[in-house]
């Protein structure tokens, strides 16, 4: 993974949040109510879309995410 600068930069508001402009998240695929990882290497802080691993569920015999598992249970 190499590092890309983007020349975009963005304020924290009051409530710690930033907005990730729509051209990096068509670019990376990346859409409303996605979940996302937070890495910090030293000071630095990276985001990666979460896709978690499939795990086998035991009713089933499938492969289901944690996600979809609780919205199997509900």
């Amino acid at each position: 993974m190499s590092i890309k600068t983007t020349g975009i930069v963005r304020k924290v508001d009051e409530l710690g949040r930033i907005v990730l402009p729509i051209e990096l998240r068509r670019t990376l695929n990346i859409a409303e109510r996605d979940a996302m990882e937070i890495y910090v290497e030293g000071n630095a802080i990276m985001l990666k879309k979460y896709e978690p691993e499939p795990v086998k569920s035991s009713r089933s015999k499938k492969y289901v995410c944690d996600i979809c598992k609780r919205e199997i249970v509900k």
